[in-house]
């Protein structure tokens, strides 16, 4: 410990005792070994093939909703209005087994014109959104 037993010539040994401190660093180091692992966060994310194997081409059965400004709004290019989106997408996906939606914005509509169209989607009973991507 940090004295000497014995006779003679002395007293208190000055010497620091190191064993605790190697007990509490070995003690923290279980610690964060148990703690990190579980304290990750992870997001599932469905990357595409960076080799895709070209398909022929079929007919498409994708349901693109593109956001207009102005309001409107353009169901694999049928014209439907703000008010009748959720009637027309609740059509279409009553009888779909595959509840998959793409929205395509235009450049000049707002945000929250983009996040009303997937909130409308999503209440008609789409299940996964898709979000196109720019044109090059």
């Amino acid at each position: 410990m940090g004295m000497s037993t014995g006779g003679g010539g002395g007293g208190l040994n000055n010497e620091i005792n190191v064993t605790p401190m190697i007990d509490v660093l070995l003690v923290l180091l279980i610690i964060f070994m148990v703690i990190v692992p579980m304290a990750r966060k992870t997001v599932d994310v469905q990357l595409p093939d960076p080799t895709p194997v070209a398909a022929p081409p079929t007919e498409s059965t994708n349901i693109v909703l593109e956001v207009l400004p102005g309001e409107k709004y353009k169901i694999n290019s049928e014209e439907v209005t703000k008010p009748n989106l959720a009637n027309r997408l609740k059509e279409i996906y009553g009888p779909r087994p595959d509840k998959i939606i793409f929205v395509k914005g235009d450049s000049t509509v707002t945000y929250q014109d983009v996040i009303f169209a997937m909130d409308v989607s999503r209440g008609a009973g789409v299940k996964v959104i898709g979000i196109t991507p720019k044109p090059k």
